[in-house]
């Protein structure tokens, strides 16, 4: 059982009948098709997974599996539900049609065969599901090059993001390889977290990702400080400072604000918490909401103790042994404990 020579469509013919699959093959190779013969519905159900013919002319009347069962078996599987199926039987009875068709036969081809009309229908067949095949590739197609071009544009708008975060970095007297080093760590860190059993379920390889890549957007809310207030080094007043923190405020909404893709949700949700949060105290004394404790969502969390440990070894140059002594002396009150304690004990790792 395997196609007849030629590289027309592929015909399996179906017959417990001899003659009658003799015939079949005749027609439809004088179609320039490539016949497929099988003498039972068990057979044909073989061969159609094998061969994925372009369409199927079955006989009703089988032993064992007949042609309705075939047609209902072909129609279940997701591999070869939709090859067209054209039952062929001397029996012409209406209900006998509709019930074919209902089980989601294509057409219906009484015996003793026309060659003409044979020829006929199986050309339509042929026609209509290589049309269906081509505009199923159609649409293929276009997903695809519909989803690479939101793609494009989630990542479009990741560089816009990233631009802005590096000019309020700017603004705020930090350097290039400071927000590149607050990326890094913290995923340093979170790595370190994702093998306690503390975090283990909390923390997965793509979360380790995303934080990484949302961490610098913490402080992209300074794009909207007056620059004499982020340069300054003399200390502010009450309204100043609070006009100074109203950054947190003002990168959740610039993130909150935009409209993403679903795989883009994510990374926006995570880089939402941590510009929001990532100055909330473990004691629940920082800003902006006074959150304490697990209230603080654990990106921000993470990112609170990386921004510090960054901020001491760069703009203040503490080594990175001074760094962890001054913030254990924060444990609990502005840190979480636990994420301190895997952060001091990785600390080496950390650049």
């Amino acid at each position: 059982m395997k196609p007849g020579n030629g590289n027309g469509a592929k015909i399996l013919i179906v017959d417990d009948l001899e003659l009658n699959r003799i015939l079949l093959e005749e027609i439809t190779r004088g179609m320039g098709c490539c016949p497929i013969l099988a003498e039972t519905g068990e057979e044909a159900l073989k061969a159609a997974g094998e061969f994925l013919p372009d369409l199927i002319l079955s006989d009703i009347s089988m032993p064992g599996m007949d042609g309705y069962e075939l047609c209902r078996s072909l129609k279940g599987n997701k591999k070869t539900r939709n090859i067209p199926v054209i039952f062929i039987s001397a029996n012409d009875e209406p209900e006998d049609i509709v019930r074919g068709l209902n089980l989601g036969g294509a057409d219906y081809i009484t015996k003793p065969f026309v060659p003409e009309i044979v020829q006929a229908r199986v050309g339509v067949h042929l026609r209509l599901h290589r049309a269906d095949l081509e505009v199923k590739e159609m649409n293929r197609r276009l997903e695809a090059s519909v989803r690479e071009q939101l793609k494009q544009i989630e990542q479009e708008k990741k560089d816009v993001l990233y631009a802005l975060a590096g000019i309020a970095a700017r603004n705020s007297c930090y350097k290039k390889e400071h927000i590149e080093r607050l990326s890094r760590n913290c995923s340093i860190l979170a790595q370190g977290m994702q093998l306690s059993p503390l975090f283990e379920d909390r923390i997965s390889d793509s979360y380790i990702d995303t934080i990484e890549l949302a961490a610098p957007l913490c402080d992209i809310g300074n794009i909207g400080i007056p620059l004499e207030l982020l340069g300054r080094k003399a200390a502010l007043n009450a309204e100043e400072r609070k006009i100074v923190q109203g950054h947190t405020l003002i990168g959740a909404k610039l993130l909150g604000d935009l409209h993403v893709g679903s795989d883009y949700n994510d990374f926006l949700k995570t880089a939402v918490d941590i510009a929001h949060y990532h100055h909330e105290n473990w004691d629940g004394s920082g800003y902006p909401e006074g959150l304490g404790g697990n209230d603080i969502p654990l990106a921000a969390q993470i990112v609170s103790i990386v921004e510090v440990y960054c901020a001491l070894t760069d703009k203040k140059n503490y080594s990175r042994e001074e760094a962890m002594e001054i913030m254990a002396g924060e444990t609990g009150t502005k840190f979480n404990p636990d994420i301190f304690k895997i952060c001091r004990k990785i600390s080496r790792q950390l650049c």
